[in-house]
């Protein structure tokens, strides 16, 4: 009996070939893999297969892409999850690995998730491994140098569409927002950042660490602009009013700093 293979979910980083990690550099170059990849409409492109394609790496001579359309209608999108996780199973029961290349990190607001937790409600023994990478708003702080975060900063990763209510609730919580996929409501964002002084400590970075990267320091600039869905803000809140820190726990004991001033 053929033994089934393995579903890696190859995580590529947010657009630079040089941000693939050897891990997942070693299995774009293993023979004999199928390339399964994310698009939004079979008459769109893949991102993620895009950043593989622009590291030079040859495509096998099997890969496919699998359809995750951009809807919020959930029948809809289950249909589409059930479809790619079925064409996923039929493929690793050939005993073949298959690589599903995503764009950032797999673990991080991407379709690989979907894909996984379908393919294991049709085989629970289904193999399956997460090969970590950069997102994108980590490699935007690096572009930007901007710290994502500093000794007691609290941070928020958030989808804009939670809407401006809730972006503003978590200023009041958070020292660092990540504000992700902002395009539907760009605007309302920066009349929101204008009303809190925030304007000036926001950067804004679309397709970070792709040829056609863009990166706007003076934010105010974007109203009624246009956007590209793979675009996001960062917001640092320095003003934020902090509750007291419980720092018992980083206390020194007398053992501590016994055990410091003992000679090796």
């Amino acid at each position: 009996m053929t033994q089934p293979g393995m579903l890696y979910g190859v995580s590529l980083g947010p657009g630079d070939p040089g941000l693939i990690t050897r891990r997942a550099w070693a299995l774009l170059e293993r023979p004999g893999t199928v390339w399964t990849y994310p698009v939004r409409s079979l008459r769109k492109e893949s991102y993620a297969l895009d950043i593989a394609v622009r590291a030079g790496l040859p495509l096998p001579p099997r890969h496919q892409p699998l359809l995750f359309p951009m809807t919020h209608d959930v029948e809809k999108l289950a249909r589409h999850w059930l479809k790619a996780a079925e064409t996923v199973q039929a493929l690793l029961a050939t005993g073949q690995d298959v690589l599903f290349l995503v764009e950032g990190d797999a673990s991080t607001y991407a379709s690989f998730g979907y894909l996984a937790r379908v393919l294991r409600g049709l085989d629970a023994q289904a193999r399956i491994e997460v090969v970590p990478g950069v997102t994108s708003f980590n490699a935007a702080c690096a572009q930007l140098q901007m710290p994502l975060s500093e000794q007691d900063d609290t941070i928020a990763i958030v989808p804009a569409a939670y809407g401006i209510a809730a972006v503003e609730k978590m200023l009041d919580d958070f020292d660092t927002l990540v504000l992700m996929k902002v395009k539907p409501l760009l605007d309302e964002l920066l009349a929101l950042l204008a009303r809190r002084g925030l304007l000036q400590h926001s950067r804004f970075i679309e397709k970070a660490g792709s040829p056609v990267e863009r990166i706007v320091t003076d934010v105010a600039t974007l109203q009624g602009t246009t956007v590209n869905y793979l675009s996001l803000l960062l917001v640092k809140n320095p003003d934020r009013v902090r509750g007291e820190l419980q720092r018992g726990c980083r206390k020194k004991t007398s053992t501590d700093t016994e055990e410091e001033e003992t000679p090796a």
